[in-house]
């Protein structure tokens, strides 16, 4: 594993995070998400593109809404169609909405769709044989997952009511390999002792899975499958809180970490395309005001000091063999 390069793409919110990357129509398209903090009202998405392989990008779109924050983000190309799924923070105090907009071009977005439970926050859809399988979480002390399925990219049913239970369980990512399938799943110690991740396992049709403790805390998950082996980029917490590149190896629960993206303090939520034996990959972090001589006698101001912490949007070229 080598880093080949890693650019910053996008500053020009106060706070630019929570990132995906697809390849579509022969170009890349970044999402991420704009607002004043990481946790804000005002959120928006931001859709940019590149088509010179994430050489130069274009801001393409910018999708608000008068109802909810909107964060979170995630692409996937589904029917000839682009679809943008995002979850909503409401502004009546009223819980969590999952949103689905859809696109023929990556510019122009449809309205946006309220999809899966009210309350559960769908986090990130998969495509198996032509159907759309996500997570939706519901946080609070007695919080749960579902599995949804969606065979038309319109109506998403429960398939499966009680995903996974232990813990304070919350973001995933899914792939499937044949008729297996896989999830890394996050835990926090907010309502309960358990924090380190959750690797599950099925086959179809996705019903009864088996999990397995992993060595690690985790968060802002996205894997992918390449060359027979479970990769994944994933915060990690131990020590200096950075993105990383990690192996899973389902046998042990081991979280083995290949490669270290330039990253510190708030940072994660990437997203990945795989081109030949690269793998390229959107991310934020706040390392790299963080990281400058400014202060070096402690004089910032409070301003200031907010100004180190910005985050950013990077985009990062890994070569896996």
């Amino acid at each position: 594993m080598k880093l080949i390069s890693v650019r910053r793409i996008w500053e020009q919110a106060a706070h630019n995070a929570f990132t995906d990357l697809i390849a579509f129509q022969e170009a890349l398209f970044c999402v991420f998400r704009e607002g004043t903090a990481h946790v804000s009202p005002d959120g928006a998405l931001r859709i940019l593109r590149s088509v010179d392989g994430g050489e130069t990008w274009q801001s393409v779109a910018l999708i608000r809404s008068e109802e909810a924050d909107l964060r979170d983000g995630k692409l996937i190309e589904y029917q000839g169609e682009l679809l943008l799924l995002g979850g909503g923070t409401l502004h009546d105090k009223s819980g969590i909405q999952s949103h689905l907009w859809r696109s023929a071009d990556g510019r122009v977005w449809s309205d946006a769709l309220k999809i899966a439970d009210k309350g559960y926050w769908l986090w990130r859809l998969t495509e198996h044989q032509n159907t759309l399988y996500g997570v939706g979480y519901r946080p609070g002390p007695d919080g749960d997952t579902r599995l949804y399925k969606s065979d038309d990219g319109v109506r998403f049913k429960t398939w499966l009511k009680v995903f996974n239970n232990q813990g304070y369980v919350n973001e995933t990512a899914i792939v499937f390999d044949q008729d297996s399938g896989f999830c890394l799943l996050r835990r926090d110690p907010v309502w309960g002792p358990e924090f380190v991740g959750l690797l599950g396992h099925s086959r179809a049709p996705f019903t009864d899975w088996q999990w397995q403790e992993l060595d690690k805390r985790i968060g802002g998950p996205v894997m992918l499958m390449y060359q027979s082996r479970l990769l994944a980029v994933v915060r990690l917490y131990d020590e200096q809180v950075r993105t990383a590149l990690v192996e899973i190896h389902p046998d042990t629960g081991v979280v083995q970490e290949l490669l270290t993206l330039p990253s510190k303090g708030d940072t994660s939520y990437a997203g990945v395309v795989i081109d030949g034996n690269e793998l390229w990959v959107s991310y934020y972090s706040s390392h790299e005001l963080a990281d400058s001589p400014l202060d070096t006698q402690n004089l910032l101001d409070e301003s200031s000091r907010a100004a180190k912490a910005k985050t950013m949007i990077y985009f990062a070229k890994i070569q896996l063999s």
